[in-house]
Order: structure tokens, then C-alpha cells, then sequence
């Protein structure tokens, strides 16, 4: 299976990336897939400008000459594309959200009314087999309410992925909280090997996963004495 991971945190050091890792580590612990990981930051990549040059030559690629069109190309060649970023305003930051945006090239200027009654353009190439996974982490205690525009955001620009919201994130490259960080990080990776079975996870997973580390309470008071 050809696999695309997006890093999408600004940072070197990304917490929700060490999830995302131990992830791909219980996935591939069998070294049968193909990973190919962009991290997003390091690559030139512009807003889009709106000008829909790319609906006219209908090629899948945009009119600008950055690293975009690599990603376009690698795009509609992938069976899993996995997303990895931290909540940023309740939705993505701002560098990834333009590789979401530019992707238009691959879609059509020609309009048709799915079985939900939303309208969408029609794509350019065949996206039915594409598998797509979304993992993101947030400095909030929990992710009822923080999580719902993104949860949102993700239905419509992917076509209800898989995924897997995770709170209390900064404690995963917290010194203090190592025991807690390694606990979680086991999890993720025999998550790993369970989606890399069946392409889903259970209930059970996912709510394991998505579970606060520690009260809410208690997360507080340690990030109010920081």
C-alpha cells in the first residue's frame, strides 16, 4: 500500500507527529508499505489565487510554479493519505490549509448533486478507492466542542475520513509527563497495526486513543503554572 503523510505542525519538535509516528511504526511493522512524508513547513507552497486557470487546461496542475504541482502528482497515486497537525483556531494551520485550498486542480469546474443533497465539483480523476486518515492534537483538556469545526471541515474537504482527535497533546513532549506520553505512544502503534489490517480502527481504539491522559483539573493547574 503507497502511503502519504502530511506533517502539518510548524514545528520540529511536533507532539502530535510523535502519535502520528508511532502510528506509521505499528502500520508498517511488517515493512510492507510504502511511506513517502512531507513536512509541509519546508515547502514553498502559495495561497491559491482563485483564478481557475486550472479548470481551463484541465491537466491536474496549477499555473504556480511552486511545490504544489509534486504534491498534485503524488496526490491521485496514493491508496491511505494520512494528515497530521495540531489544532490551530479549530481547524489546520494555515500552510496546510493552502495545500487543501490548491488542490483544486484536481477537481472540475462541472457541478453534480450527491445522495446527501450537497452539491460538489466533479473530480478529475478517481478518488473512490482513496483511504484518508485525519490525527490531530490540541493543548485542550478535552475535544468536545474544540474539535467540532474541524471534525466539520474534514467531512466536506475529505469525504468522511477516518480520526482520530487527541487532547492534552503538549504532554507528550512534556519531561514531567514521560510515563503518560510512552503509555499513549504503545497505544498508537497497536492502533498502527489494527488499521493497517482492516483500514479502521474499533470504537474501543479509538476511544482509548482519544481519551484525556489525566482530569481535566489536573491538566489545568499544570498548565496555569507553567
Amino acid at each position: 500500500m503507497k502511503i502519504l503523510v502530511f506533517k502539518g505542525s510548524p514545528k520540529k519538535k511536533s507532539d502530535t507527529f510523535r502519535l502520528t509516528e508511532a502510528f506509521l511504526k505499528g502500520m508498517n511493522k511488517n515493512n510492507e508499505h510504502e511511506i513517502k512524508i512531507i513536512d509541509v513547513i519546508e515547502k514553498n507552497i502559495a495561497p491559491c489565487r482563485g483564478c481557475f486557470s486550472c479548470w481551463k487546461n484541465k491537466d491536474g496542475h496549477c499555473v504556480i510554479d511552486d511545490d504544489q504541482n509534486e504534491i498534485l502528482d503524488i496526490y491521485t497515486k496514493v491508496d491511505l493519505m494520512i494528515w497530521s497537525f495540531p489544532l490551530y483556531v479549530y481547524s489546520m494551520p494555515s500552510h496546510l490549509k493552502a495545500v487543501v485550498d490548491r488542490t483544486i486542480p484536481l477537481l472540475q469546474m462541472k457541478m453534480v448533486e450527491d445522495e446527501n443533497g450537497r452539491v460538489r465539483h466533479v473530480p478529475l480523476a478517481d478518488f473512490s478507492k482513496l483511504h484518508t486518515l485525519v490525527i490531530s492534537g490540541c493543548g485542550f483538556p478535552n475535544w468536545e466542542g474544540n474539535f467540532k469545526s474541524l471534525r466539520e471541515m474534514c467531512k466536506v474537504c475529505f469525504h468522511g475520513p477516518d480520526t482520530i482527535f487527541v487532547p492534552e497533546t503538549p504532554l507528550i513532549n512534556s519531561p514531567y509527563t514521560e510515563e503518560l506520553a510512552n503509555r499513549l505512544l504503545e497505544k498508537f502503534e497497536k492502533a498502527g497495526e489494527e488499521y493497517s489490517a482492516s483500514l479502521s480502527l474499533s470504537p474501543q481504539t479509538l476511544e482509548e486513543l482519544e481519551k484525556p491522559m489525566i482530569p481535566k483539573a489536573e491538566y489545568l493547574r499544570h498548565v496555569n503554572n507553567l
